[in-house]
């Protein structure tokens, strides 16, 4: 039997299995298209072996952007059965193919990454793409920010698909005449590590609403049963809009509508902060009220150039709960499923963005706890979608592209702790 690869080749192995030429996957199988921002993360891991690719990454998402600046969550480069909802779902009529609504802008911050390791060579394919990602953030400013915080219309917008935030929210959504519908993923995933059914339930209620409305923004502002300003949305837009500045400013561009984004998102973040519950948490637009949930996207201020005391005090309690880096949901609390998607997993990027967050802020112990957490969950359960927080164990998907990313741009120990190009803003 051949000797086991190092991390770091098993990664670069990773990202080379899925890649489809000019975009990556998130895993064969469950995850068969490109995916918003698993794509732009992908490439941070893509460029510490081939920059040249990791920037052609992003230019094939920008690719499906649409004509009114969105960038859609999913694109339906080649038609893949073992997925759905797929493209007929959607009913978007655009091409290529793509799903309707969008997901946590990470593209400016990641092509900041990549202008970062070669500066002379990236110059001309930041030109390429940068007023794509300014038109995709002056979508969010037109259609999301009315709360100033942004705003999802999906709970697959924020990348936290069945958060326990959205519990509240998603009883307004009414699944009386869903069109019927086989889940695909509970083919190549275990079901109690998946969302449930009555969750895809109201996931397809809001397919089938937007896609009745036409995707049109302001019907779906207007009326929407689903409406909840986000901080994981709210964090990477603030953190992209202090990246597309220093980008601005690279290429000569004009600053004063971005400083204006910075100056409303940082407002829309404080607006998050729930005095009961001492934290960033989501807060229903319909039902004006908060959710009352810590998760790990309260901990993506630091990420995000906001610093808090409290926040501290705060993760430095929940990592006494757990064994590894910052549960998606606190052990203990109501909702708490070590293994089941976004109520309780770890989850690699996540510790990525908080620790590299903390450490701009000088918070190096916490932040050296959580990529050290990081490194062994990774070296001891391989390069799975999210692993339990208590034992650290695999779940979800196996060899996820996102995560080997996070391997070789900031967990592994062949990467230099201030060389992953996250931490400053």
């Amino acid at each position: 039997m051949d000797a086991p690869l190092p991390l770091d080749d098993q990664a670069r192995s990773i990202l080379a299995a899925n890649c489809r030429g000019t975009y990556t996957l998130p895993t064969s199988g469950l995850y068969p298209y490109q995916w918003n921002w698993d794509s732009a993360f992908s490439a941070s891991g893509i460029a510490r072996f081939d920059l040249d690719r990791a920037w052609t990454e992003l230019e094939t998402l920008f690719s499906a952007q649409w004509p009114n600046g969105m960038v859609p969550h999913i694109v339906f480069h080649q038609f893949d059965e073992s997925y759905f909802p797929g493209p007929d779902a959607w009913g978007t009529g655009h091409q290529p193919p793509t799903s309707g609504i969008t997901q946590p802008p990470a593209a400016a911050t990641i092509a900041r990454r990549l202008l970062r390791q070669d500066p002379k060579a990236g110059r001309h394919r930041l030109a390429g793409v940068f007023s794509k990602i300014l038109a995709w953030h002056r979508w969010f400013d037109l259609y999301r920010c009315e709360h100033g915080a942004v705003a999802a219309s999906h709970p697959w917008e924020t990348g936290r698909d069945n958060a326990p935030d959205w519990d509240g929210p998603l009883e307004a959504v009414d699944v009386v005449g869903i069109e019927p519908f086989v889940r695909r993923d509970l083919q190549h995933v275990d079901p109690e590590m998946r969302p449930t059914k009555i969750d895809y339930d109201r996931y397809m209620a809001l397919v089938q609403f937007g896609r009745d409305a036409g995707w049109d923004e302001d019907v779906i502002r207007a009326r929407s049963p689903f409406r909840v300003a986000d901080p994981t949305l709210t964090f990477i837009l603030l953190r992209a809009n202090l990246d597309l500045r220093v980008l601005a400013v690279e290429l000569g561009r004009p600053t004063d509508e971005i400083d204006r984004w910075i100056a409303r998102l940082r407002q829309g973040a404080e607006a998050l902060w729930n005095p009961d519950l001492e934290a960033y948490d989501s807060y229903d637009l319909r039902g004006q009220r908060f959710a009352g949930t810590l998760s790990n996207a309260s901990f993506l201020c630091w990420y995000a150039g906001v610093d808090n005391p409290g926040m501290v005090a705060r993760l430095e309690s929940l990592l006494g709960e757990v064994s590894y880096g910052v549960p998606s949901h606190p052990p203990g609390s109501r909702g708490f499923e070590p293994r089941r998607y976004w109520r309780g997993p770890v989850w690699a990027i996540m510790n990525m963005m908080i620790g590299t967050g903390l450490a701009g802020f000088g918070h190096h112990a916490l932040a050296s706890r959580i990529r050290c957490d990081t490194r062994r969950l990774i070296a001891g359960g391989g390069f799975s979608e999210y692993f339990d927080p208590l034992d650290g164990s695999p779940a979800g998907g196996g060899s996820f592209s996102w995560t080997a990313a996070v391997w070789l741009d900031w967990a592994s120990p062949s990467t230099m702790e201030d060389d992953h190009g996250f931490a400053k803003t």
